[in-house]
């Protein structure tokens, strides 16, 4: 592991679920998120009612601009996902300090495993202590087709 990334003078993270701007959250995923493109808003919002939610705010505007979620049984497993920087702040260093701040908090529950996809962010969760699988021929999905 390498040294606890802060985050920036200007922001702070949350983890107040009341604290989420589920709009921006959702317009960001739905929109821009190759992995969440056209995700119904309903499901966006299950999906937050659902999980462990992290946010990083502007300490001046108190917009949001950043955002991810843990889905987790808080005790062997956690799945970090919607991982999303606004491109408006990204190059700050927010998405490091963000998903240092889940890891060390979901590491407080005890879990032996957290897991994540990702297509084009090895760089930010290598560093962080995250490998691919040693053994993926081990892992299988279960996938329902959208109708």
């Amino acid at each position: 592991m390498t040294a606890d990334p802060r985050l920036p003078e200007g922001y702070e993270l949350s983890t107040d679920p009341a604290r989420i701007d589920a709009d921006t959250v959702h317009r960001w995923l739905s929109t821009d998120a190759y992995w969440a493109l056209g995700r119904p808003r309903e499901t966006q919002d299950r999906a937050i009612g659902g999980s462990l939610n992290f946010g990083v705010y502007d300490t001046v505007t108190g917009a949001q601009v950043a955002y991810a979620r843990v889905i987790t049984d808080r005790a062997t497993f956690a799945w970090l996902c919607d991982v999303y920087v606004d491109p408006a702040v990204r190059g700050k260093g927010l998405g490091t300090a963000l998903v240092t701040a889940v890891r060390d908090d979901v590491r407080d529950y005890g879990v032996r495993r957290v897991l994540l996809a990702t297509h084009d962010a090895h760089e930010v969760y290598a560093p962080l202590g995250f490998r691919p699988l040693e053994r993926p021929d081990q892992w299988m999905a279960l996938i329902f087709q959208e109708s």
